[in-house]
Parts: C-alpha cells; sequence; structure tokens
C-alpha cells in the first residue's frame, strides 16, 4: 500500500490538474482540450518536472482512442452523412492529396523516406472535430448549411482514419507497404461502403433482448463495451486492426434502438481516456526541441494553419460549395486533429518516424492546436465580416434595408429548420 500512495496521489494531482485547466479554457470559451494539454505541459519534464516519466502514454492512447472511435461510429448520422456524401468525400480526398503533394515537397528537400512522407501527410490531413464543433457552436451555425457540410467533412475523416490506422500499423512489419495491406484496406473500405449504402439510409434497428436492457445503464454499458471489445478482438486478429472494430461496432450500435443510452452510457469512461491522453500528450511536448528549430517547427506550423486553410477553401469551392460557405468552412477546418498524435505515435513505434520526426510532427500538432482559441477568433471575425459584406451588399442593390431573414438567410433557423436538420450534427 505504500507503494500504491505516491502513486495514486500522483493520478490524483495530474486529474485535478487537468479538470481546473479545461473548466479554465471552458470559461474562456475554448476547447478544454487545449487545457488539458497545458496542463500536461507545465506537469512535464518541459514544466516544472512533477510528471519526469510518461512510459503508459502509448497504453493510454491506443485505449482511449479505441473507445473514441466506439463512440464516434454511434454518434454518426449516416442518413445525414450521405445526403453530403459526394463533396464530403471529394473534400478528404483533395486534403489527402494536397498534404501529400506538401509532404513530398519536404521530403525531397529533408531526404524522408516514402513510409514518413505518407504517414506525415496522414498526420497533416486530419482536422480536429472537437475545435470544429466548438466554431460552429460559437457562432451559430452548427445547424445551418455551413454546419453541415463541416460535419460531414468531419465524419469523412474520421471514417479515412480507419484505413489510415491500417496502413500506418502495417509499417511495424517492416517499415513498407505491401500487397496484403493493400487488399486489408480494400476490403475495409469495402465493408463499410457496403454497410453504409444497405444500412445507412435504413431507420432503427431493433436491438435483440433490448426491453432486458434499456433503462439499466449497468447493462447498457456492458452490452456496449461486449459489441466494442469482440469486435475489436475479430477484426485485430483477422489483421484490420483493433481500431477499425471498435469504429464498425459503433456504427453497429448506432443503427439500433440501444443507440442513445449506450452512447450517454459511453462517453464518461471515453472522456475520461481522453482527458488522460491529451495530457500526455502536453507531458509528451519537447519544448527544447521546438526552441532549437523554431524556424523549421514555424514554418510546419504556419503550413498547417494557413496553407491547410487556403487548401480547405480551394477544394470546397472546386467540388461545388458557394464562395462563403466554402471560405468559413475551409477556415473551421484548418487545425490539425487529434487522431494525428495516434498516427505519429504508431510512426515512432514502428520506426518510420526517427525520433527527431516525431518529435516535430508532435510540436506541429500540439502548436496547432494551442493555437486554435486564436485562430477560433480569426475564424469569428471573417464570419462576421462575411455576413457584413453580404448584408451591406444586399442594402446597396436594393436600395433599403432588407429585412434580417432576407439578407442572411443562413442564420436564420426556424422549427421546421431545426428537425430537418438536427440529424446533420454529431450529438
Amino acid at each position: 500500500m505504500e507503494e500504491q500512495l505516491p502513486f495514486l496521489l500522483l493520478i490524483a494531482i495530474v486529474t485535478l490538474s487537468a479538470v481546473m485547466a479545461g473548466l479554465f479554457m471552458a470559461w474562456l470559451k475554448q476547447p478544454p482540450l487545449v487545457g488539458y494539454i497545458l496542463a500536461g505541459l507545465i506537469l512535464g519534464p518541459a514544466g516544472i518536472g512533477f510528471m519526469p516519466r510518461v512510459d503508459a502514454v502509448p497504453l493510454v492512447a491506443e485505449f482511449g482512442v479505441l473507445f473514441l472511435l466506439f463512440v464516434i461510429g454511434m454518434e454518426i448520422s449516416l442518413k445525414a452523412f450521405i445526403a453530403d456524401l459526394r463533396p464530403a468525400v471529394l473534400t478528404v480526398i483533395g486534403q489527402l492529396v494536397i498534404a501529400f503533394c506538401a509532404m513530398m515537397l519536404f521530403g525531397l528537400m529533408l531526404q524522408w523516406r516514402f513510409e514518413q512522407i505518407l504517414l506525415l501527410a496522414f498526420v497533416m490531413t486530419m482536422s480536429s472535430t472537437a475545435v470544429a464543433l466548438k466554431v460552429l457552436d460559437d457562432i451559430g451555425e452548427l445547424r445551418s448549411d455551413l454546419g453541415r457540410i463541416v460535419v460531414a467533412v468531419m465524419i469523412a475523416q474520421d471514417i479515412a482514419v480507419v484505413p489510415m490506422l491500417i496502413v500506418a500499423n502495417s509499417f511495424q512489419a517492416g517499415g513498407a507497404i505491401e500487397a496484403s495491406t493493400i487488399v486489408t484496406v480494400v476490403l475495409a473500405i469495402a465493408v463499410l461502403v457496403l454497410f453504409i449504402a444497405f444500412v445507412g439510409p435504413k431507420g432503427k434497428l431493433h436491438f435483440p433482448w433490448q426491453d432486458r436492457i434499456l433503462g439499466r445503464v449497468e447493462m447498457v454499458t456492458l452490452v456496449a463495451l461486449l459489441i466494442c471489445s469482440t469486435s475489436a478482438v475479430l477484426t485485430g486478429i483477422a489483421g484490420m486492426s483493433p481500431a477499425y472494430g471498435a469504429f464498425l461496432a459503433g456504427l453497429i450500435v448506432g443503427k439500433t434502438t440501444l443507440r442513445t443510452e449506450a452512447i450517454h452510457a459511453m462517453e464518461p469512461i471515453q472522456g475520461v481516456l481522453m482527458v488522460l491522453f491529451f495530457v500526455a500528450i502536453g507531458l509528451l511536448l519537447d519544448v527544447t526541441f521546438i526552441i532549437e528549430n523554431l524556424g523549421l517547427v514555424a514554418v510546419f506550423v504556419l503550413a498547417a494553419l494557413v496553407l491547410k486553410s487556403l487548401a480547405n477553401i480551394a477544394i470546397l469551392y472546386f467540388v461545388g460549395l458557394p464562395w462563403t460557405t466554402a471560405y468559413q468552412a475551409g477556415l473551421i477546418m484548418g487545425q490539425i486533429g487529434e487522431f494525428s498524435f495516434l498516427l505519429a505515435a504508431i510512426g515512432l513505434a514502428s520506426g518510420v518516424l526517427d525520433p527527431v520526426g516525431y518529435k516535430l510532427a508532435m510540436s506541429v500538432v500540439v502548436l496547432s492546436l494551442l493555437f486554435s482559441p486564436l485562430w477560433m477568433r480569426a475564424v469569428k471575425h471573417a464570419h462576421d465580416a462575411t455576413e457584413q459584406r453580404i448584408g451591406s451588399f444586399a442594402t446597396a442593390f436594393f436600395a433599403a434595408p432588407v429585412p434580417e431573414d432576407a439578407v442572411a438567410p443562413v442564420e436564420t433557423k426556424t422549427s421546421e429548420n431545426k428537425d430537418a436538420k438536427r440529424d446533420s450534427e454529431v450529438p
């Protein structure tokens, strides 16, 4: 017991620090995950050195992401996603192609291997769902046309991360993409496509023995954990990654009558694990590396925020969205997402990323999220300026004040619109 007390006290202090930092960021109307990262940064070797060892970080990361994918799968509204399937999928493909081309340029200059270029392209492609939803909520566009397309792209990215994880894990076998990996990825994508095509348009499916499960939190939790774990084990044995199984299990549960109660039961578990995950990310951040390579890190962070936003705007406009929608959505998705941490960690474990490449990737992702509050403020100003310009144009054109609902139809939300678009939000 004496040996456990210091460790338990350590965990309690870390949890208290993370919760306080998260609540402080929420009070500032910013994503709490930024506070979790800052708490880890302050407690870790780069700060006061309270947590010098982070041996359990990979385990916490993979365990947390497993349940994150399960919850995301349950939350996805396949009906809403199918409605915006074409622009969402084309946008993610365009993001991946542009990220790969950008990393190829850096790779040629820095003599990176193809596997490293591909993995870093995966890292740069992902955007933060938490930050994007927070921005949409703050500007009042969560259930508008703008919110619908951003959520659809986020869903497409969440689906795309599954084959990304399969490819990244295949590098552990020797650092090269083999034919079997390509077959596995194609099979995994085919299963997802078939599931979305045939099950997505249908209504809720009756869950077996639901009368004995619904209304009992402990039973709902156990059944959800059973389905998630079973699917993760089966796909892991089949070589498709446990994360793929967890996500597929979430999609299946999300189409049943168990969905609502399962989400409420699993979200607290997943939330606690993700708090520890982001604290661990802060612990891993090497401030000395950032200072010694400030120029290189600054270039990558600038590219991640500015060039990624510009690329998003161009892609969204190219796939047929109006300029104002493409402009605002592109800025909202300009940061790097949570799954990038896991992809970088897998790259380090497999040897695809050397310690320097890993530190660079982690620094860029963390700084991208830490700067997200400033980026969110810029997005709000851009949104307000865009709406104001539309209003000014309408006023000048009609030579008389125009009713608010005619000037800014995007902001008009009748009860019918709310009901029609509620499914477009990831709950």
